[in-house]
Parts: structure tokens; sequence; C-alpha cells
């Protein structure tokens, strides 16, 4: 069967209530008939659910499904997107050890590898996503992993999966990608040879704001690492949240179609606005790295950023003048969301850090949604107009 059928279709066995929908299994804990059960279950000689630290049926259709979706043999879903990156450094790499990561990288991410990697004597090194030479030169012989975005958020870069596998072969690392911005329907590292998949469930996979959650997926001796560490510290995903998730994945493709057609569309319309100093879009020939992104996505995603000139200031206006795009601290929603990475998700960064991954102070990145695109690009356009400098 399709993926998509396959995701669809996965569910845990139906209870003697023969329900359709799976019920919700909102329990800390699970009974045993008996004591020689108990103790089979807790040494790990059964998959009996135990704790829902541990396991849950909500969460484990949720994770099979995003096995279908992705290609993998095993997952473990966490309760956020950076618990999952976390547990991804934390279970394979130890004190000594190196990560080599692309320099455009969430704001979150870049402050777990800059500020508490250290601590446990785990050094990194930075290098530029469409630089594929210097990131060899970057390898000692302490490098463990290779972790990476692709898109980058926000400025997105798009990163040659299968150059970087080549590496990895090269040298035994790790292939550790972030796949939250292209999603398993616009693009899938396993096929390009990844060893650990993550994604923020949060964003597209959820798509509508409502809950937090994420998820690694891969080889099954690995995450079986990633599931050890979390077992014992605990950034298990809640059975409700597993449930609106798993609810969310049977129309992920047709949203995810709707997004990119929305976003293309916008991307077309706004390229060469005479308010913008550049605009990015995987699909248009004029991004860098076009002809990479047609090789490994089936689409380009559903983000869209542009550097307004004018800068900060001009980034404040247009954030203010919108009247239908949101201002909110997310994306993937059914609704188009503006931000403006500089004051918000890069903060953290300083002026020389986010230029070096090309975050200008004008740098707008738009979520785009599912309303209609002429509506959408109707409140964006008339929002640059205000934010003109001539204006």
């Amino acid at each position: 069967m399709h993926p998509i059928t396959r995701a669809i279709r996965a569910q845990v066995d139906r209870t003697n209530e023969m329900e359709h929908s799976q019920p919700m299994f909102l329990t800390s804990s699970f009974c045993f008939d008996n004591a020689e059960e108990m103790r089979a279950a807790f040494a790990d000689e059964t998959d009996d659910n135990i704790y829902s630290r541990f396991s849950n049926p909500n969460v484990q259709e949720f994770v099979d499904r995003m096995c279908a979706l992705e290609g993998t043999e095993a997952g473990f879903a966490t309760a956020s997107g950076m618990s999952a990156i976390f547990a991804t450094f934390m279970a394979f790499l130890k004190q000594g050890d190196h990560l080599l990561s692309c320099r455009s990288i969430f704001g979150s991410t870049h402050t777990v590898i800059t500020k508490y990697l250290s601590r446990y004597g785990i050094s990194h090194s930075y290098v530029d996503a469409g630089d594929i030479a210097s990131w060899e030169a970057q390898i000692t012989p302490q490098t463990r992993m290779i972790y990476l975005e692709t898109p980058t958020n926000p400025a997105l870069e798009i990163i040659d999966l299968a150059a970087i596998r080549a590496l990895c072969d090269k040298h035994n690392l790790l292939l550790n990608v972030d796949n939250c911005f292209a999603t398993p329907i616009g693009q899938r590292p396993i096929e390009y040879g990844a060893d650990l998949i993550v994604h923020s469930a949060t964003k597209w996979l959820d798509g509508q704001g409502r809950v937090l959650g994420g998820v690694v997926l891969g080889k099954k001796e690995l995450i079986k690492e990633i599931y050890l560490f979390c077992r014992s510290t605990g950034p298990s995903l809640s059975p409700f949240n597993a449930w609106v998730l798993s609810r969310s994945l049977e129309t992920l493709e047709v949203r995810m179609e709707r997004h990119a057609a929305n976003a293309l569309h916008i991307a077309k319309a706004l390229e060469g606005h005479p308010a913008l100093e550049q605009l990015r879009y995987p699909s248009l020939p004029s991004h860098p790295q076009h002809a990479i992104a047609m090789k490994q996505m089936k689409n380009g995603g559903g983000i869209v950023c542009f550097e307004l000139k004018g800068g900060i200031a001009a980034g404040r206006k247009f954030l203010d003048a919108l009247e239908i795009l949101s201002l909110t601290a997310n994306l993937g929603d059914t609704r188009s969301i503006a931000s403006h990475p500089a004051s918000t998700t890069h903060a953290k960064l300083t002026d020389a850090e986010r230029a070096a991954v090309g975050i200008g102070p004008g740098l707008i990145r738009i979520s785009v949604g599912l309303e209609h695109p002429d509506d959408i690009l109707a409140d964006i356009r008339q929002a640059l107009d205000q934010a003109s400098p001539t204006s």
C-alpha cells in the first residue's frame, strides 16, 4: 500500500467496543493479570504497556503512522520538537565528542548546541548550508554526528542530502535530519540515507496550532537508544496530544498540497515586488539551491520568506499593518502566520550570527495557511504598501 494509506489505516487493535476511531487511553499506568506478566514486562521480555512515560497506545499509533509516512523502521514520540532534538544529541553524544551542524538552524536548537552541550563536554562546529566542501574540512576524529535542517529555518536554505550522506559514510558519522519544514509529504530523508529524522509535530503535522509534540524516527537499533534515554528522563508525549496528532496525520497530504500550492502562488506574485530586497521559496528558479530542491523535494513547502527594504523599522510596520495574517510564535497552521525572526525566534543570536545565516533585520517569515490564496496575497500586499520606505 501507499505510505499515505498505511498511515491512515495504522491503528492500535480495537477494543471490545469495536470503535472505528481510536479511543483515548488517558491513563498513567497499565495493569497486569498476574505477577509473572508484570515481571516479564519490566524485564523487556514483552511489549506490554507499563507506564505512559514509557509507552501508550495513543502514542504508539502516532509513531506507527509517522513511520509509515517517513518509511522508517521505528520511532519514539516526545513532548515537543525540542525534546526530540535534544534526545538525539544526548542519546548518541558523550563528553569529548564533536557535533557538526549547519549554521542556519532554529533559534532554540542553536541555544541547546552552544549553551548546553558544552556543559557536557560536547563541542560543535557550524558550517554554511550551501558550501558542502567546507563540511568535510570541519570533520575531526571526535566528530560523531552531522545535524542539519533542510529547508533551514527561517532562511529556506536547501542542503544536498545525498552529498552529506556520502560524507557520513566516508567518516562513519550519524546523519540527523530535521524534516519539520518539508514534512514527509514534501521530502523523505530516509531515501537519502538519513539515520535519524526529527520533527516538531507542533507544526505542520498537527496543522491547526492545537498541541505540542515531537518525534524521532529511524533504524530500530538507534531508536532503542532514544527510547532508553527518554524512558529515564521523561519527555513523554501526552496520550491526548498523541490522539490529536494521529487524527491530523490523516489529512496531512491534502493539507500540505494546498499549503505548498498557496505558497508557490504567493511567492510568484511577490517576486520582484518593489518593497522587497529579495524573496526565497525553494520551488522558484531564483532560489540559490533550486536544483537541489527539485531533486530531493516533492514540493516547496508552506513557508515563504522575504527581506524588506527598510530593515527592522519596515518589518515592524509590515507586521502591524497585517489584517488577516496572525502574529504568533508558531508555524504550520491552517491560518497564515507572519513573524520577524530577528526579534523573535532568532533574537538570541548576535547581529553577526543572524547575518551569517541569512537573517537580515527586515526578514519576514510567512507560514502560508489554507485561506484562499488571493486573500492571503491581498493582505500581504497592503501591508507591504504601508511598510514601504516611500509610503
